[in-house]
């Protein structure tokens, strides 16, 4: 009853208003939220030693081409991708390499933009490799860090890269071992490798860096929390931040409470006690010490040897790493595990096939391929031997 007696009354209102400037007209029809003329510009495809030759130049619009194609999933550009790394390789290695993690709100992008202004007034060429976490539901990541470095990002000698963690454990992107390369290669002599933040369990960054910071907020955990092991034992630095205003007795405290967590480390086969500083990025106070601080840290690892003892072991464990992606994407793209593994993953989801028996068989199917197409070849290169 009700809508019926809405109808006649708008019904009555658009007779007794019809042709005034009350009326309400209706709108156009929904626009489409892209040009339908809009044709996008193909882009030229750059050759390896275009790439190589920019990067090497400090093209930064070529290095992040660069970046983009070696995150390519398209096998199509993996051999191109390769031939730049190793184009690369040896015009790298002059940097150093500094891991900077930390909790959750704990302001590593704005610690950032702090101590980079500051380096970079120091005559240093920086790259910040910032790694966004990726949805697990869409698979799609924000990539925002960039914007809330705003003062560094207009400056010539920083190049901000931000990148998704997309699925990879350990807090970096799947190939952020390779970015390294690159910006290494362009001429960038500190990097900063900024992880998407962490609890207690994130070590990969551990792995491709010289210095492993670890960023605190005070109230944050007790000595017992600094006590856990993990991630705490690798920290070469930590950081209080936001040691300001209201906060400044609250992160000496912190600071003190750390200090006496980490006595009860062993020492690390660097030599080096972790050290604790505080400081306020938006302040600037503490920011001289920690950059001093991480200095005589590089200049005792490198008077011992450690700095190159672990630059070999990062080389090893990177080694093995390749291997390991190489053999899962040789598994994935196999044509024959392209078409079975849908049937055997719904078999799987409807509880017809344990995943154990799952994985057997199609790894059964794939090393079977594999032992086919190696008989074959044996054929055709025995065969043209016998030509000859």
């Amino acid at each position: 009853m009700s809508f019926t007696k809405i109808d006649h009354y708008e019904k009555e209102y658009i007779d007794q208003h019809h042709g005034s400037a009350l009326n309400v007209t209706d709108g156009v029809a929904d626009q489409p939220i892209v040009n339908p003329y809009f044709v996008r510009k193909k882009r030229r495809m750059l050759s390896t030693e275009e790439y190589v030759q920019g990067i090497i130049d400090g093209n930064i619009t070529i290095l992040s081409q660069a970046i983009t194609l070696i995150e390519s999933n398209n096998p199509d550009n993996y051999a191109q991708a390769q031939q730049i790394i190793e184009r690369c390789l040896p015009h790298a290695g002059k940097s150093v390499r500094i891991g900077i993690t930390g909790v959750p709100g704990a302001g590593k992008s704005t610690f950032i933009e702090a101590i980079g202004n500051m380096v970079t007034s120091l005559h240093h060429h920086l790259a910040v490799l910032a790694i966004d976490p990726s949805s697990e539901r869409s698979g799609g990541s924000i990539l925002g860090d960039k914007t809330r470095m705003e003062s560094i990002s207009s400056n010539p000698d920083v190049f901000i890269r931000p990148s998704p963690s997309a699925g990879s454990l350990g807090g970096v992107a799947r190939k952020t071992r390779e970015t390294i390369v690159l910006c290494e290669a362009a001429g960038f002599d500190v990097i900063f490798i900024e992880t998407v933040g962490v609890g207690q369990s994130e070590t990969a960054v551990h792995s491709m860096v010289d210095m492993f910071m670890l960023l605190q907020i005070a109230g944050a955990g007790d000595e017992l929390q600094g006590i856990k092991r993990g991630i705490m034992e690798m920290a070469d630095m930590m950081v209080i931040t936001k040691a300001d205003g209201e906060n400044v007795n609250r992160a000496k405290l912190a600071r003190a409470q750390f200090r006496n967590a980490l006595q009860l480390f062993p020492t690390p086969e660097s030599d080096w006690r972790a050290k604790v500083y505080t400081c306020s990025s938006t302040d600037g106070t503490g920011l001289e010490e920690i950059w001093k601080g991480v200095e005589d840290y590089l200049e005792h690892i490198e008077r011992n040897g450690y700095f190159e003892l672990n630059r070999n072991r990062q080389n090893k464990y990177w080694m093995y790493e390749s291997i390991n992606e190489a053999l899962k994407s040789s598994f994935y793209l196999n044509p024959e595990i392209e078409k079975r593994i849908g049937e055997v993953e719904q078999r799987v989801l409807d509880a017809k096939l344990s995943s154990f028996i799952a994985a057997k068989q199609l790894l059964d199917i794939y090393f079977e391929q594999k032992e086919e197409q190696h008989e074959k070849d044996s054929r055709i290169f025995g065969s043209g031997s016998e030509c000859r």
